[in-house]
């Protein structure tokens, strides 16, 4: 497939878009900050169809800030349509295309949560007697290998816990694991998490089309949290 708009692979395994990227492609006179915020006020909201990205430059020593928007590929598809020209056409059908060549979702949880999976199988055939938190507890003890927030939040849900991935971090953030105040440090661990040793923050360098690069900073779960939180969530 012809690569017309690059797109991105988030930590999590989805795809999504840069605004810019896409504000290029579609040959938009606005001026992007402005022509996004439009868009925006279409019904997206913001940490769930969007994410914002902060670039900073620094030049004859001031810092200068470049705000990009990590769009959704549904995002991307809906705004593209809304230019009502040809080439928003090629961009939604582009989209479509990329989705389908995508691998199944099956795949997304990736290599963390299918070594935690093999783990609970091999205990639990070991005996049979033992609870499913005990078993579970015994895996991540001696791991080293973090996981993602929604990974834990899936493996929670096969042990028995009524949870879900967005679940799940409403009760991080409730609980005061990770942070709640909306920003740039919106969803990391709290200094109390960092402190007990429950979370890692993985930094990735993502390489952008018009050639700058930005950090997306990511939390993963320890094996010392994923242990606490099966502890102090799964019911015996």
């Amino acid at each position: 497939m012809q690569e017309l708009i690059p797109v991105i692979e988030k930590e999590s395994g989805e795809i999504a878009v840069s605004g810019r990227v896409l504000h290029e492609f579609l040959e938009i006179k606005t001026k992007y900050e402005d022509w996004i915020l439009r868009m925006f006020e279409y019904g997206f909201d913001e940490n769930v169809d969007y994410h914002v990205l902060k670039n900073e430059s620094m030049v004859n020593n001031r810092t200068y800030t470049k705000t990009d928007h990590v769009l959704t590929i549904d995002t991307a598809k809906e705004i593209a349509m809304l230019q009502r020209n040809e080439k928003g056409k090629r961009a939604r059908k582009y989209f479509i295309e990329i989705e389908k060549a995508w691998n199944d979702p099956v795949l997304i949880m990736g290599r963390a949560l299918e070594l935690s999976k093999k783990k609970v199988v091999e205990l639990q055939n070991i005996n049979d007697e033992l609870s499913p938190k005990a078993v579970f507890a015994d895996a991540v003890a001696t791991s080293k290998t973090t996981i993602l927030v929604g990974e834990l939040a899936k493996i929670l849900k096969q042990n028995g816990v009524d949870t879900g991935q967005n679940r799940f971090f409403t009760w991080l953030r409730e609980n005061g694991y990770l942070i709640n105040r909306k920003g740039t440090d919106y969803n990391m661990p709290t200094q109390k998490s960092m402190e007990m040793k429950l979370f890692e923050i993985k930094e990735t360098v993502v390489a952008h089309a018009d050639g700058h690069t930005s950090i997306n900073k990511t939390p993963k779960v320890t094996g010392k949290g994923q242990q606490y939180f099966i502890n102090k969530l799964k019911v015996a």
